[in-house]
């Protein structure tokens, strides 16, 4: 789905208003009503707006049959790529089901990375199983969910593609001890 492109006026003051800020599409966030994704999505996509909405598939049990569906990966988000203007704003904002558009007001949204929605989109084309996951970041207090450590808390540190270091601390002594993870085996604690 390609969004059309609009001429975009900067209608800010010439002291606030930096070139190209406004004028190159980025990657945006939607913040739906639950279950609302794919309403949200339909709505804006007849509009001519380029959105992403990675969808994976779960095993669901109804009248006690199991089958599989399609469900967001992010339930309640979606994204959209789109030179942002106060008229585009305003079109958004009236899709039955939307919540908000993140960001402080129409001319400073908050911005998704291209780096990161480029990676989920090579999982969501890959067609591989995926599964959500706790989001954890580095300096975080994790537990250990299985393996040799399975309990042991810790601060999760040096964040590899696959592994962690884990620091154990014991704070009466004023020491601490760190054992290389793997992040699959860790939750926020």
């Amino acid at each position: 789905m390609s969004h059309q492109s609009s001429a975009v006026s900067c209608q800010l003051p010439a002291a606030r208003c930096q070139l190209g800020e406004l004028r190159e599409p980025k990657w945006h966030v939607l913040w739906t009503r639950s279950n609302f994704e794919q309403i949200v999505y339909d709505q804006l996509a007849s509009k001519g707006f380029d959105l992403f909405l990675p969808m994976m598939a779960v095993w669901s049990r109804r009248n006690g049959v199991r089958h599989r569906a399609n469900v967001p990966m992010f339930p309640g988000y979606l994204f959209f790529h789109h030179t942002m203007d106060s008229r585009s704003y305003i079109e958004l904002r009236k899709a039955r089901g939307l919540v908000k558009i993140l960001g402080e007001s129409w001319d400073r949204l908050a911005v998704v990375p291209e780096s990161e929605i480029m990676a989920i989109q090579r999982v969501h084309g890959a067609g591989l199983p995926v599964q959500p996951y706790p989001y954890l970041r580095e300096g975080q207090r994790v537990r250990i969910t299985d393996g040799l450590l399975s309990g042991a808390e810790g601060i999760l540190l040096q964040i590899k593609p696959n592994k962690g270091l884990l620091v154990v601390s014991v704070n009466l002594l004023q020491r601490s001890v760190a054992v290389e993870i793997d992040c699959a085996l860790v939750s926020p604690a």
